[in-house]
């Protein structure tokens, strides 16, 4: 099964073994995601999408430097609707709090696992500028809003799905994000709190003493609390899905 050989080193992002690195378009996915990304990808040029991924494997460092750069104000924090927040005005928990709002904690990202793929149609991206990846950009009336219906009608048979759907008090709702479902089943299945701390162990991490203490729910919360696959989808006997 896809997914059931990952390392813990691979499932936290420490190791790259995993993943390769395409040109066309430019991205680093599962090696078992490839074929599938770039047939959704073809069907979408079909119906007049450019499909381009902004964001797929991330590494643990990377991931690191994002919360570490949101623990230090450096970058925008949002409550849950997406609103910016006055950093100046939230303590060390309620900093902790609005990064796992839209950001994993390092280790912990599924984003390591190069089964995620973070997308935009590009025919309708403002060029010159970086998409926004906020939920009203493919909300009726946005940008994204025909991507966002198209993908709702295919996702499933090219063997994808959207873990951030819906609003399950864990992450925020991606609808940009894909996730291809058996070989991250397979990896989520692998996945535990002793691998992330692990992988946390020993690390400058921001808000590091609030992420111990809350880590058991942390995990729960933002790691397992993700929307199921749809109904018959593909993935391993005794797989977990939520």
């Amino acid at each position: 099964m896809p997914g059931n050989d990952l390392t813990p080193f691979e499932l936290t992002g420490r190791a790259m073994t995993h993943v390769v690195t395409l040109h066309d378009p430019p991205c680093t996915l599962h090696a078992d995601v490839v074929e599938p990304f770039l047939r959704l990808r073809a069907a979408a040029a079909s119906d007049g999408i450019e499909l381009m991924p902004v964001s797929t494997f991330r590494d643990f460092a990377r991931q690191l430097g994002i919360w570490n750069a949101k623990c230090r104000g450096e970058r925008e924090l949002y409550d849950r609707a997406g609103v910016p927040l006055d950093y100046a005005s939230l303590g060390e928990e309620e900093v902790v709090t609005a990064i796992l709002h839209w950001s994993a904690l390092p280790g912990a990202s599924r984003h390591h696992w190069g089964t995620e793929i973070d997308v935009i149609d590009a025919k309708t991206a403002e060029p010159g500028r970086a998409p926004r990846l906020l939920p009203e950009e493919y909300a009726a009336g946005g940008r994204f809003a025909h991507l966002e219906r198209w993908l709702a009608a295919n996702l499933d048979r090219f063997g994808f799905h959207r873990p951030y759907a819906s609003d399950r008090g864990g992450v925020q709702p991606e609808p940009w994000h894909l996730s291809h479902t058996a070989t991250a089943a397979a990896a989520l299945a692998r996945f535990t709190p002793d691998l992330l701390q692990q992988a946390l162990d020993g690390v400058e991490l921001g808000g590091a003493a609030i992420v111990r203490g809350r880590l058991p729910e942390i995990f729960e919360r933002y790691v397992l609390n993700v929307d199921p696959p749809p109904v018959g989808a593909s993935v391993s006997p005794g797989t977990r899905l939520s």
